[in-house]
């Protein structure tokens, strides 16, 4: 599967309007969780997989291909790092992160009280 750019056709979308295009990159196993990890600053793909257990490494360097050819991470001298779009991401996702936090609170909320739900 091909790495998603906006403007071409993406799994969604036929235009590949660049919301469609991001998605479908970060929406990809394993994307979102490698972002995260680098967040924190550079690391190499085997602390990478240590992180990530349960990943497999062919699906780590085809992650690692995608998310480099779409800017959002570089490799550096300790292995990969966010660029400044990359960073810029980080910080677009946080407030994303806040509202699942609530998500999550309301749900356990409603876990104990279903009546309520």
């Amino acid at each position: 599967m091909p790495t998603p750019r906006p403007g071409t056709p993406v799994r969604g979308s036929t235009t590949g309007r660049p919301i469609m295009a991001a998605m479908d990159l970060l929406g990809r196993r394993w994307a979102l969780r490698i972002l995260w990890e680098l967040h924190a600053g550079p690391l190499g793909a085997r602390a990478l997989l240590g992180q990530c257990e349960g990943m497999s490494s062919s699906v780590l360097y085809q992650r690692l291909r995608e998310l480099t050819a779409s800017g959002i991470i570089a490799p550096s001298p300790d292995g990969y790092e966010l660029t400044r779009l990359g960073a810029a991401l980080s910080q677009a996702l946080r407030p994303l992160n806040e509202w699942a936090i609530t998500w999550a609170q309301a749900q356990e909320q409603n876990d104990h009280n279903p009546a309520k739900a």
